[in-house]
């Protein structure tokens, strides 16, 4: 059987050669065509000496492939996305150009107008734990943000229950990679080594999104504090989220309900102790701590996942599983990497 054939618009990003690395050794397609335009007509194994032996060009263009996955800048993501969809293409997006279903909330949030509001309806948005079915039929689904997928995953089992207030805090620390390759003065090294800040604390990009799929609560929209930090690490997302109870509940009981909740889930493990970002390493797990404060009776959730896995290239192929009718966790089982 003929293997699909892939390609990955801007490569060039860490998500875009994240996903390159992940693709090359998945046993059911064939990554046949990159593009990145500041390194067009180079080898990419030369560009990434780490992906040695993986022999394409990074082209200008995408070439002749049935899936696309775009890791495009936001805003930059939509314009290349369009034309593809027109072609019939399958599409997964790792920019948010199609994570929020408002298009009036992009000018706030992202800074310009939604070129194709109408498209936003069609975009599935991708996270299989909460909505599987929807992306195995979609044609475009749109691969949620890291901090996002954390925050999310943390509290969806409690709030899917009715068992939390819609008064919400989390709390997230990243590693630097998270903020691109693009060349900033706080991912120097000199400025984020030995340091950890706040940032966004006027409302991180990935706070809509959040709210958008904290909807299961029911009713009235999560009211919801996010404040993120850089600290300095390559990988990783630490996130510990606080919730109120609307009533009574051991530590038990609710670590017995976030493993009935993700008991068939292959990337979400409850975990028995506090986990560390290093223990996702590499890895398409985002690993949960559940707990209760018992002084306060307040809900606390730790969740870690490494950013550029789960948090973004892994997941996007966890959906291409999924849109290809693939086993889901295909070319996605490897261990994390320790130390």
């Amino acid at each position: 059987m003929a293997k699909t054939r892939v390609g990955i618009i801007n490569v060039t990003g860490y998500a875009g050669v994240e996903l390159a690395r992940l693709l090359h050794q998945h046993p059911e397609v064939e990554l046949v065509s990159v593009t990145g335009r500041s390194a067009a007509g180079q080898r990419l194994d030369v560009v990434f000496p780490h992906l040695v032996g993986l022999d394409l060009e990074i082209s200008a263009e995408l070439g002749s492939v049935e899936l696309a996955f775009s890791a495009m800048p936001h805003k930059e993501s939509s314009k290349e996305i369009m034309p593809l969809l027109e072609r019939g293409l399958k599409v997964i997006d790792l920019s948010a150009d199609f994570r929020l279903k408002d298009a009036q909330a992009y000018p706030s949030w992202y800074g310009f107008s939604h070129p194709s509001p109408g498209l936003l309806g069609q975009a599935v948005y991708g996270l299989p734990e909460l909505n599987r079915s929807e992306i195995i039929s979609a044609k475009l689904v749109a691969n949620p943000g890291c901090y996002a997928t954390a925050a999310i995953l943390a509290l969806a089992s409690a709030a899917k229950e009715g068992l939390i207030t819609s008064d919400i805090v989390i709390d997230s620390k990243s590693g630097v990679s998270g903020a691109g390759r693009t060349l900033g003065r706080r991912s120097h090294y000199a400025e984020a080594n030995e340091d950890v800040t706040a940032y966004a604390l006027e409302g991180h990009r990935h706070l809509p999104e959040i709210i958008q799929e904290l909807k299961i609560l029911g009713g009235a929209l999560p009211s919801v504090t996010f404040v993120p930090h850089l600290v300095p690490m390559t990988r990783g997302i630490l996130t510990t989220s606080y919730a109120s109870l609307k009533e009574g509940k051991s530590s038990a009981e609710i670590k017995k309900l976030y493993q009935d909740f993700y008991k068939d889930e292959p990337f979400v493990k409850v975990v028995a102790e506090s986990p560390h970002t290093k223990h996702t390493w590499g890895t398409n797990l985002c690993l949960i701590h559940p707990t209760i404060d018992a002084r306060t009776g307040r809900l606390i959730v730790i969740s870690c996942l490494d950013n550029l896995v789960k948090g973004a290239a892994g997941q996007a192929i966890q959906n291409m599983n999924l849109m290809l009718g693939l086993k889901e966790t295909t070319g996605l089982t490897a261990l994390a990497v320790y130390p």
